[in-house]
């Protein structure tokens, strides 16, 4: 199992318009945390500070050092000029193994074209094959679906947890119905700055409760 994470007084500002100020957060060992909230209330930010690719300033965290940490963005981060096998292959050591991960994620039949030829839904699926590929404790997931169908979706929530089942899973959404549905706790946030207004229990939270023995 993982340690938790906790944030303590995290800072972050774009010029003089600070997003996070005095903002702590401490999130479980692993499962399903949804951030919920309107766009532009910092949600980005704080995830792409979690994955070390924006410098918080005063903060304290506690459980990250030494995690491999899996990051799905919000717009493609897919190379261009790359097949989907090549874009997935990147992150693997023996750069062998990524059209299994492309089959698992329904992209078997579509290895050998370039991000320009697949549908926005298409590149969002070969996005999540490169970070479960990538692997880690933790998997950061800033809209992950959003080009997706409802169908779609849950299949690929599915996948998540099938290969990632002990790591923790940080989902950023606008979408209330997608935040219940997949995540074990949901906190409601607004900004800027971004504030934690209340935290609630989701439906799979609420579904392991009433059934202990699922997993």
């Amino acid at each position: 199992m993982f340690m938790a994470i906790e944030i303590k007084n995290a800072g972050f500002a774009y010029g003089s318009h600070p997003v996070l100020k005095d903002f702590s957060l401490k999130l479980p060992e692993s499962g399903w945390v949804c951030l919920f909230g309107p766009s532009g209330c910092g949600k980005t930010t704080l995830l792409r500070c979690l994955a070390g690719l924006l410098s918080l300033q005063s903060v304290e965290i506690a459980g990250l050092e030494r995690k491999r940490v899996s990051f799905v963005f919000q717009e493609d981060r897919l190379l261009p000029w790359a097949t989907a096998e090549e874009n997935v292959s990147f992150v693997l050591p023996a750069k062998t193994g990524a059209r299994c991960w492309l089959k698992k994620a329904g992209m078997g039949d579509f290895a050998d074209k370039r991000p320009p030829q697949l549908s926005g839904g298409q590149r969002r699926r070969v996005a999540v094959a490169r970070a479960l590929a990538y692997g880690g404790g933790v998997l950061l997931l800033d809209e992950p679906f959003s080009a997706l169908d409802s169908v779609s979706r849950g299949e690929m929530a599915e996948l998540i947890d099938r290969e990632a089942p002990d790591a923790l899973k940080i989902l950023v959404t606008h979408d209330r119905a997608e935040a219940d549905l997949l995540a074990d706790t949901v906190f409601l946030l607004a900004g800027l700055p971004l504030t934690i207004c209340r935290v609630e229990k989701g439906k799979k939270q609420t579904e392991n409760s009433a059934n202990p023995q699922k997993k």
